[in-house]
């Protein structure tokens, strides 16, 4: 993303790492729930049909 690419790898700040975490974690929960979105679809489609 732009915001990473702004900002150098590592070695920044405390915060900056604690931010680094946070992204991750935030984007490790969005994967998992559009996972169990798309399983919810996918087994909804199936009962349906």
């Amino acid at each position: 993303m732009s915001t990473q690419d702004r900002k150098p790898a590592k070695g920044q700040s405390p915060q900056s790492d604690r931010e680094q975490r946070l992204a991750q974690a935030l984007r490790a929960n969005l994967r998992r729930r559009k996972a169990a979105a798309r399983k919810d679809e996918t087994s909804a489609g199936k009962d349906e049909s």
